[in-house]
């Protein structure tokens, strides 16, 4: 990039090399975490801004933690699963305006809407078990698979409609005292004559290895499904860890340690890394700590989560470009597939799809501004040194080779770190688990009895959590949620509203950002007016997903 003062610009870049420095990792083993006196120094004013945000909102759940104790025991306690729903209805209304997706409560025990789960608030669990390449991992009784699909498990397999969510993993994570917890493994199918995704089978990989099915008595199913949603509860919050923070954080630091603050590519990524260096030390401090939020809610305690963090990033959160968007729902055969029908409905590719196009429309546009053609990228050494140090000092796993030779190259570079941290991370966190995915009584963090060694449960409630630790699960998702956003310009729809980025005189860019904010406001309006239409449906689901509406999450990682 030009500059009228290159050797002021290669002094500052020798003074962010000196200053920013790779240190270990947080929360368990995945990329480098900044140190340095430049790095402390960011570090700690991202930690000063988010406590800045966080206090306000911290109060609000507080008072509303006792406001809705009182109201379920106004109510009568709890001593049928619907009985949680008193710790919703009218409450948490300063920390949770916008309150739980509709039909959670009315639908709670309907298969489709646990199915449907899958494909929209945690879609990174699911993948189609291949017919050739991949084996059973266990078998279900011929008669079940029968009755509920008109076929064999064979069959299903062979015609690749069979699913597989797998949590067997999480059996040898250490639990905390009078907590228990199951590792289930769920198979779920695409039925042959409604073509409808549900499931087919849980297997608690616990004790006896009980393998329940939609067949079995209600209160059975019922607390299978819970013991699947608690396993997949924990996958999705520190997944989310792993993948959008870690990630991302590994990237922008080597941009830190190479790129002049002037570069334009730089301004954008520091726009998209908004408080981002605060999450893990805060994480470390009061979340993931001994005796921490996240041990007064979970079964599996801190140490368990460092163990996910440190065996899911080198594997499966954290490789770079094997997670752009389309690719990862084609390996994992969502999208695209040619070994089995297509899914009737994925809201969570149907949604992202969109915030996708209108991501990758901006980048194209950015990079196209700066870069005229292909053969420009060779002569920015700032951006070639970026990408050599992403892929060697940083260690950031299948990161795009250097030296970098195609515009195209940098416009999916860019767009997966946006889409990581604007779209991908919402899905899982911020307002997510208090609205949907972490709703009691079928999504609990915990359980309160030993996995059963049998079945013939004839009630559900002692396995679920108490009025207090209810109350203490809904406090800390919660916490995560930030609607005042909303009002502060910090959604995704403003993004790239930044006076950094588009001070730069370059009116393409400007043109583009208008473009983008209103092409988000206008999905905004589609997903914000989402109902339930005649068969009491929304995008396939009984119940209405607004997790990724532009005009509420936030464009950066917030929790």
């Amino acid at each position: 990039m030009y500059d009228s003062e290159p050797l002021r610009r290669v002094d500052e870049i020798m003074k962010k090399q000196n200053g920013y420095l790779y240190g270990p990792s947080l929360i368990g083993n995945s990329s480098y975490f900044p140190t340095g006196i430049l790095g402390n120094a960011m570090v700690q004013q991202d930690q000063d801004q988010w406590y800045t945000d966080a206090y306000s909102l911290t109060s609000h759940v507080v008072e509303e933690m006792q406001l809705a104790a009182d109201a379920l025991r106004k109510a009568g306690g709890l001593k049928v699963p619907l009985d949680y729903r008193h710790l919703y209805i009218n409450q948490w209304d300063n920390s949770v305006p916008n309150g739980i997706a509709s039909g959670v409560f009315t639908n709670y025990s309907s298969d489709l809407l646990f199915s449907m789960e899958r494909l929209s608030v945690n879609p990174y669990a699911v993948r189609r078990i291949h017919p050739t390449a991949d084996g059973l991992p266990f078998m279900v009784a011929d008669e079940i698979t029968r009755e509920l699909a008109g076929m064999s498990l064979e069959t299903l397999h062979r015609e690749g409609r069979l699913f597989l969510v797998d949590h067997s993993y999480q059996a040898r994570y250490p639990v905390s005292p009078g907590r228990y917890t199951s590792a289930c493994s769920a198979y779920f199918f695409i039925h042959p004559k409604s073509g409808d995704f549900l499931p087919l089978s849980i297997r608690t990989n616990v004790e006896t290895n009980l393998i329940y099915s939609p067949l079995d008595e209600e209160t059975d199913w019922l607390l299978a499904k819970a013991m699947f949603n608690m396993n997949d509860l924990f996958h999705s919050q520190i997944f989310h860890l792993a993948n959008s923070h870690a990630v991302s954080e590994i990237v922008h630091l080597a941009a830190l340690r190479t790129m002049s603050d002037k570069h334009p590519v730089f301004s954008l990524l520091n726009r998209l890394m908004y408080q981002a260096y605060a999450i893990r030390p805060v994480g470390e401090k009061v979340l993931f700590n001994e005796g921490g939020f996240f041990e007064r809610s979970f079964s599996i305690n801190s140490e368990g989560v460092k163990l996910f963090a440190s065996e899911f990033y080198p594997t499966r959160a954290g490789p770079f470009m094997p997670n752009f968007f389309h690719k990862d729902l084609t390996t994992r055969g969502l999208l695209n597939c040619t070994y089995g029908p297509a899914l009737k409905s994925m809201p969570f590719f149907e949604d992202g799809n969109v915030l996708h196009s209108i991501i990758l429309k901006f980048i194209t546009s950015f990079v196209e501004a700066y870069y005229d053609s292909d053969q420009t990228l060779a002569l920015d050494n700032e951006l070639q040194a970026w990408v050599r140090e992403a892929t060697e000092a940083a260690l950031v796993i299948d990161f795009p080779a250097s030296p970098l030779v195609r515009r195209s190259t940098l416009v999916d570079i860019l767009v997966h770190v946006a889409f990581l941290n604007g779209v991908s991370h919402h899905v899982l966190n911020s307002g997510e688990p208090v609205a949907t995915s972490g709703v009691l009584p079928l999504h609990p963090s915990a359980l309160y009895a030993p996995v059963p060694k049998k079945k013939g449960v004839k009630d559900i409630m002692s396995f679920l959590p108490p009025v207090d630790d209810a109350v203490e699960q809904i406090a800390l998702f919660a916490r995560f949620n930030r609607p005042h956003l909303v009002s502060e310009n910090g959604t995704l729809t403003h993004m790239f509203n930044s006076r950094e980025l588009l001070g730069r005189g370059c009116i393409e860019v400007r043109r583009a950002e208008v473009e983008f904010r209103q092409a988000m406001q206008n999905f905004s309006e589609v997903v914000g007016g989402r109902t339930f239409d005649i068969d009491g449906l929304s995008q396939g689901m009984p119940f209405v997903w607004k997790g990724l509406d532009p005009g509420q999450i936030p464009y950066f990682l917030s929790v």
